[in-house]
């Protein structure tokens, strides 16, 4: 049992449910992101007997660790979500905003057996890491990466302040693409790979993805000016967008990204500078949802 996430008192209630229901369960909760990781990979190699699912409890970044951990192994994983984004949840249908209906959802599942999705690679150099959600490459990348390195406000007004800053200087940048066999060189203000339909708490940047479709969607928001860029962002987090003229969706199996002066994301977390290269695992994750 992976526990981790702002909003600590989930944790312990999913346990407590788990072992009321029969469950034998075991709590890991770490200071950070890559000591839970560690710990949880050394509990799941470790274990005298093999587990049935590993539950974690958080947002995307910690879907995102669980995936990372099981993806390709056949182990099954549940999410209870705590974070201050929860998108992959929401894509899959479990409650973002009732924890007991979660928790009874997820008990459901362990009985009834997983679902199986699909998972996505992104590779920058030697480096190959899973993801469940999104890749992104373009403006909201560069807002998580100003966010990051803010200590102040925390929370999730932490983004507003970024996102009001990178507006100040937002400028498009010149991608060369690689998709399924085809290279668009384009100027862009936005680019993301995506497996679910929504990231960032709720941008539905890929209104018509689906996460057991054995695809991703490649998301390209072409040139455009500031004031029409900020009048069209509310319209992605309604899914609106995708019939404007800058906006582009396409369905891939693999992408190659190259650009400068970026660094991508996969889930929210950290990746690096491209050239990266994403790619879909057809049915390579088994979901309790």
């Amino acid at each position: 049992m992976a526990s981790f996430g702002h909003r600590r008192e989930v944790g312990p209630r999913v346990a407590e449910r788990l072992r009321a229901a029969g469950h034998r369960v075991i709590e890991l909760a770490e200071a950070n992101r890559e000591l839970l990781r560690r710990e949880a990979a050394r509990a799941l190699r470790d274990a005298a007997e093999p587990p049935d699912a590993l539950v974690v409890v958080g947002g995307d970044g910690m879907a995102n660790l669980g995936i990372d951990l099981v993806a390709g192994t056949g182990l099954p994983l549940g999410i209870v979500p705590s974070g201050t984004g929860n998108d992959l949840a929401d894509g899959l249908g479990i409650p973002t905003r009732d924890t007991e209906a979660a928790i009874d959802l997820l008990l459901e599942a362990l009985e009834r057996g997983p679902r199986t999705i699909d998972a996505g690679t992104i590779r920058q150099g030697e480096v190959t890491t899973w993801f469940g959600c999104v890749v992104s490459a373009g403006f909201d990348a560069v807002v998580n990466e100003r966010a990051n390195l803010m200590t102040r406000p925390r929370g999730r007004s932490r983004y507003v302040v970024a996102l009001l800053r990178e507006l100040a200087t937002l400028t498009p940048r010149r991608y060369r693409i690689h998709a399924d066999g085809r290279t668009i060189e384009v100027d862009a203000m936005l680019v993301s790979v995506a497996n679910n339909r929504s990231l960032g708490g709720g941008m539905r940047i890929a209104p018509d993805a689906d996460l057991s479709d054995g695809l991703l969607d490649l998301f390209i928001v072409g040139r455009m000016s500031r004031l029409r860029f900020l009048r069209m962002f509310p319209k992605v987090f309604r899914g609106e967008h995708t019939d404007l003229p800058e906006v582009t969706i396409l369905t891939v199996a693999a992408v190659r990204i190259e650009a400068e002066g970026i660094v991508a994301y996969a889930d929210g977390e950290r990746i690096g500078p491209p050239p990266v290269e994403v790619s879909v695992a057809p049915g390579a994750l088994r979901i309790l949802a």
